[in-house]
């Protein structure tokens, strides 16, 4: 008899350290290759527009867009985060995805539900002679409550599962902001871009007219041919119409910064301003705080995390189903008499289910739910080695570009004389008109391919901002308490998700 009782004990408490186990395997981050230093962070030449972040530097945060130093560009990111569709789309998934885990969550509760009912009935007197003829009426009030204990920690999994999924999707919100932060910068500046090839078009319009009244003068007075009059008025007619054409995108860049703060075009109008051709420095710092500032590389990161929990789901479909069920109520054909003690039913019992067999399925659930891991994490990987290439294409654009525009700073200065040179010697009669037009062009195509470089510079300076996370603060993410809890606080969304709603 004890020996009996030493096994059943035995039982019982080998059944509880099953339980206790939880068979997703330990998650940990996977590793991913990542470099010690910036392959541009050790160039000798001029790093103009980024720098290396010293600890506790504070210029690249939230608002990232301030370090320009626009307050037109300060207004209008203001209104991204406000009425931006996208984000809003991007909000609400992951709304619906904290649903999720108030779904999954409830399975760890008992179930508790109620049928009342009534019904008037008359049986068949041809059946028996004994059934009764008459009419009779039931009353039934039935309660029943389920629960299935989680002992595999199949709910628990699956509620980190939706939990993770939740965080990654509160880290694709953030990543779409900041898409979308970038976007109207670049669309910005290349707004701004426009207004200073309108204003070098202008300037150089009216340095056209004066050489038109200049040769109509000369031809006038028998020094120069009509040809050269008419070179003159075309060359002035051909610079209005490039000054006209662009129109086009100016008008297609302020349209698309109106879709982006949520407004139709008709809604919006920039005056036109100046072009900051200088980017500020931006801070990089060192490569292995990129995993940290980056909210892609966050919401990857949730991904294979709810691949692991999703491991633990599968390997729990080996083990049985315990379900502990019962119901009671009162049921009377008098309603006078439903409170009597006859009147009252009840049942109690448990279920044990397990699948004897079923083909493989489980087998090829935990195949499944292993490669989903495996896929998670080399997506994760390259998603790593892109993000150190785009930094390091921006530091090499920045640096590239910055000692282009000095050349063709350069250049201009030398069309410039070679244009004076061109224009003394058109005024005393020794060449045609024809040099001062080929002067002239060259100037112009220098000084417009220097604000096409400047542009770029400005844009690949956004792009540096956008590669580096734009200041995005991981602990922004809601944390697993707050998105497990029995009711999740609307606040727990994060600063990112809340900016937004």
């Amino acid at each position: 008899m004890k020996s009996n009782n030493k096994l059943v004990l035995i039982s019982l408490f080998t059944l509880l350290l099953l339980c206790a186990c939880n068979p997703a395997p330990k998650y940990a981050r996977p590793p991913a290759p990542t470099p010690t230093a910036y392959k541009e962070g050790a160039s000798t030449e001029a790093n103009d527009g980024w720098k290396l972040a010293q600890p506790n530097d504070d210029k690249l945060r939230g608002k990232w867009w301030e370090i320009y130093n626009d307050q037109q560009l300060n207004a209008l990111e203001e209104q991204v985060a406000i009425s931006n569709q996208s984000l809003k789309v991007a909000e609400a998934n992951f709304r619906a995805a904290r649903a999720q885990v108030v779904i999954a969550r409830a399975a760890l509760y008992p179930t508790i539900g109620a049928s009342p009912s009534y019904s008037n009935a008359r049986g068949s007197g041809t059946l028996s002679r004994f059934v009764s003829t008459g009419a009779n009426n039931e009353y039934s009030l039935p309660f029943d409550i389920s629960y299935t204990p989680d002992f595999w920690h199949r709910i628990r999994n699956t509620v980190d599962v939706q939990a993770y999924t939740a965080q990654a999707n509160a880290a694709d919100v953030a990543t779409a902001l900041l898409s979308t932060q970038s976007a109207l910068a670049t669309d910005y500046f290349e707004l701004r871009a426009v207004d200073m090839q309108k204003k070098i078009l202008v300037d150089t319009m009216e340095n056209y007219r004066q050489n038109v009244n200049l040769t109509n003068t000369l031809y006038k007075t028998g020094i120069n041919s009509e040809q050269d009059l008419v070179q003159a008025q075309n060359q002035l007619d051909t610079a209005t119409a490039q000054a006209t054409d662009l129109g086009v995108a100016r008008a297609q860049y302020e349209h698309a910064i109106a879709t982006l703060i949520g407004k139709p075009p008709s809604e919006l109008t920039i005056a036109e301003g100046t072009f900051s051709a200088q980017p500020p420095e931006v801070p990089v710092a060192l490569p292995s705080t990129l995993l940290e500032r980056r909210p892609d590389i966050a919401a990857l990161e949730r991904t294979i995390a709810a691949a692991n929990a999703q491991i633990g789901v599968a390997r729990a479909a080996y083990y049985p189903t315990l379900t502990l069920s019962a119901s009671a109520g009162i049921q009377s054909y008098s309603f006078l008499h439903w409170f009597s003690a006859p009147s009252r039913f009840w049942s109690l019992g448990p279920t044990l289910a397990d699948t004897l067999f079923e083909g493989g399925a489980r087998r090829g659930q935990n195949q499944q739910a292993q490669a989903q891991y495996d896929a998670a994490v080399a997506n994760y990987r390259q998603t790593v080695l892109t993000s150190f290439q785009a930094v390091e294409d921006q530091l090499s654009t920045l640096r590239i570009l910055t000692k282009e525009i000095g050349e063709q700073q350069t250049a201009i200065n030398s069309s410039q004389r070679y244009l004076d040179l061109a224009l003394i010697r058109f005024k005393a009669g020794v060449d045609s008109y024809l040099n001062v037009i080929t002067a002239q062009n060259a100037l112009l195509a220098n000084r417009e391919s220097q604000v096409s470089a400047e542009l770029r510079r400005m844009s690949s300076s956004v792009q540096l901002v956008l590669a580096l996370g734009g200041g995005w603060d991981p602990n922004s993410l809601p944390g697993m308490k707050d998105l497990t809890a029995k009711q999740p606080p609307a606040t727990a969304t994060g600063a990112t998700v809340q900016s937004v709603q």
